[in-house]
């Protein structure tokens, strides 16, 4: 699977797309090669990763209406849990990542990119990797900052029970309800249990339902597969992958067993 990821990788560490295209550029490469451990001494990473970085750290604009920045800040959030992963959390650029975050995160804990004037709430999906990016950051340079602000994302997740709203009670959206894999940015309650178990929240009796879920999703040979709707294709005009990841089942039965533990 690795192999696959890295096949037709150039001398210049790209893989001749635009790094953010889906699922074929580099940025998407490497959420899935550092999901699979792909080691930080690892040169094709490390050359396609500085690619990305050279995108991604580029100056843009920040989008502010009514007080709140309107951001895709599920591009900034892989990125660093992918640069953090890859030994790279010291470069300036990627100092320039986390702030970004720090200074676009809601009041309610998460980011969100939606124009809308209306919008006042988190978007689940944009949230998620920015958590995950922000304690990978502190784990690799101990900032204080950024586990408080992954921290405050973890307890939006928390306080919806990781999928149900607060308004009515029921699952947000039955997508939710299902493991994907390769998930890219979007949501589901079994990588939200992935997320709070970042900052140490799976013991809180508010992802006591979501790990049941969990649980009965375990099939009688005891493994884990993927469900509902497919990010991913190989063939198609877009998101198509590189590999064909299948069920998923091994990757989301150790991962799985890593939330259980």
């Amino acid at each position: 699977m690795i192999a696959g990821l890295l096949r037709g990788q150039r001398h210049d560490g790209s893989f001749g797309v635009h790094p953010y295209s889906k699922w074929t550029g580099a940025h998407w490469r490497l959420v899935s090669l550092v999901e699979l451990g792909m080691p930080p001494s690892n040169a094709a990473a490390r050359a396609a990763a500085r690619t990305v970085l050279d995108w991604i750290a580029a100056p843009s604009e920040a989008i502010v209406i009514k007080g709140r920045e309107r951001r895709h800040a599920s591009m900034e959030g892989n990125a660093l849990a992918v640069f953090c992963r890859l030994g790279l959390a010291r470069d300036r650029r990627v100092r320039r990542l986390v702030d970004v975050l720090l200074r676009s995160q809601w009041p309610d804990g998460g980011w969100n990119c939606d124009r809308d004037t209306a919008a006042h709430r988190s978007s689940f999906h944009e949230s998620l990797a920015p958590l995950w990016g922000l304690v990978e950051y502190y784990r690799a340079t101990n900032d204080a900052d950024s586990l408080a602000a992954a921290n405050r994302a973890g307890e939006l997740l928390l306080d919806h029970h990781l999928f149900r709203s607060v308004r009515t009670g029921k699952a947000i959206h039955p997508e939710w309800l299902h493991i994907h894999w390769p998930h890219y940015w979007h949501y589901d309650y079994f990588h939200g249990l992935r997320a709070i178990g970042l900052v140490g929240r799976l013991r809180d009796p508010r992802a006591s339902e979501a790990l049941e879920l969990l649980r009965s999703r375990m099939h009688p040979d005891g493994t884990w597969r993927t469900g509902g709707h497919k990010y991913w294709r190989l063939r198609g005009p877009s998101n198509v992958d590189v590999v064909d990841w299948g069920d998923g089942h091994h990757v989301v039965t150790a991962a799985a067993r890593a939330v259980l533990q």
